[in-house]
């Protein structure tokens, strides 16, 4: 081999696991926030957050299909915040500070859940909440009661007992035969707009999401994004216990992730309701490594 050949990539092949490490100054940074508590259906998405960064070595940094190219791209790994055996209500502060530190220095932030009662302080993460937009991409409303505690159904109702207005909340990919005729109405009542699964079918991932872009970029300062993995279908998606048959397709899923981390607006997603213990085959892990990829590709996307 001469001494300008590329090296073989038996020893150099790079995935994006490569891409974490402390890099202060990187555009991304990952955070884990391993909630399982508050759970409404017992399980082990604490598991996710390991599983998903261990996962991340099976992919490459290269997407053929466009050409993008991610082995300059760093991230920043921040770690998990402890949360073991933490109820959502003391979970709030520690996932709250961190995502704010991190949102200061970083252009996007990535958090790893956990439950979905993350994405509450998720979005207290960026402060105004009145300058603060939220999209989610979800099978529920996540509209339950909050009376008797903060759990994995109620971020969205926490959120607008918080004060977020509900004119700042787009929800894409509500299922039926999985939501109440109540929380349909306290949605409407609050001036959530409201994007059900037929309409993701009828008309397209890519407009929905392009609508909701632009509709709260011209409201709000900065968006926070909620990927609750069970707005996938069932059979594509077998570790989220919440996903139900006719949910979204994962191809659909993939390409609103890089649409969504392609703005400039959005700084912060989530993945939420993995849990590894019920996984099969590795199908959820890799849809969830996968959106980390595509969440990245988007970001490469923006103006540096």
């Amino acid at each position: 081999m001469t001494a300008d050949a590329p090296q073989s990539e038996c020893r150099s092949w790079r995935s994006i696991a490569d891409l974490l490490g402390h890099h202060p100054q990187a555009r991304a940074a990952l955070m884990g926030a391993p909630l399982a508590e508050g759970s409404l259906t017992p399980g082990r998405c604490d598991l996710a957050p390991g599983l998903i960064r261990e996962t991340l070595k099976r992919f490459s940094v290269y997407d053929l299909e466009t050409g993008t190219d991610l082995a300059a791209l760093a991230v920043h790994d921040a770690g998990d915040v402890n949360l073991k055996c933490v109820r959502p209500a003391d979970a709030f502060e520690p996932v709250r500070a961190l995502a704010a530190n991190l949102a200061e220095r970083h252009e996007l932030v990535m958090m790893l859940g956990g439950n979905n009662a993350v994405t509450r302080p998720g979005v207290h993460a960026l402060g105004d909440l009145q300058a603060t937009g939220l999209i989610t991409l979800d099978a529920h409303f996540d509209l339950r009661d909050t009376d008797c505690g903060l759990v994995n159904g109620n971020p969205v109702r926490a959120l607008l007992e918080d004060s977020l207005p509900g004119e700042n909340i787009v929800q894409i990919g509500l299922a039926p035969f999985a939501n109440t005729r109540r929380m349909h109405e306290t949605a409407k009542n609050a001036g959530i707009t409201v994007h059900a699964m037929s309409d993701v079918r009828a008309r397209g991932v890519g407009a929905i999401v392009a609508e909701a872009l632009d509709q709260l970029s011209a409201r709000c300062a900065h968006i926070v994004v909620d990927f609750d993995i069970d707005v996938i279908d069932r059979s594509q998606c077998p570790g989220a216990p919440g996903a139900r048959p006719g949910g979204m397709a994962v191809n659909d899923f993939f390409a609103a992730a890089r649409q969504i981390a392609a703005h400039p607006g959005v700084r912060l997603v989530d993945l939420t309701e993995f849990d590894p213990s019920l996984d099969v085959s590795s199908i959820t892990a890799l849809t969830a490594g996968r959106w980390a990829c595509e969440i990245l590709a988007g970001l490469s996307a923006r103006p540096a």
